[in-house]
């Protein structure tokens, strides 16, 4: 599975909506997991001074996200494959592993 970045717009005004709307993808991607469909919400990151929340999947592909995305009833602005770089991902793949 790839991992794909969500994009959406949240008013630094409403900043508990970070969490509503993580809270709603989270659950949105187990009930597409429980229906077959590869996908797992991994992680949210707002930036209030940006008004912008970026959600973090690692799913089959894009289209699995939008849907989660849909059920979550998220306002997307955007879904981009994304590509982890860390020093943990160099480790891993430095001894071979995936």
């Amino acid at each position: 599975m790839a991992e794909f970045l969500l994009e959406l717009y949240i008013s630094r005004a409403d900043a508990d909506a970070a969490g509503r709307g993580a809270e709603s993808a989270r659950r949105a991607a187990e009930d597409l997991t429980r229906e077959g469909t590869s996908i797992r919400y991994l992680r949210s990151i707002f930036v209030p001074e940006d008004e912008t929340c970026f959600l973090l999947y690692e799913a089959g592909s894009a289209d699995a996200v939008r849907e989660a995305a849909r059920r979550a009833s998220l306002s997307v602005e955007r879904i981009a494959q994304a590509v982890a770089v860390s020093s943990d991902t160099k480790n891993r793949h430095d001894k071979g592993d995936p």
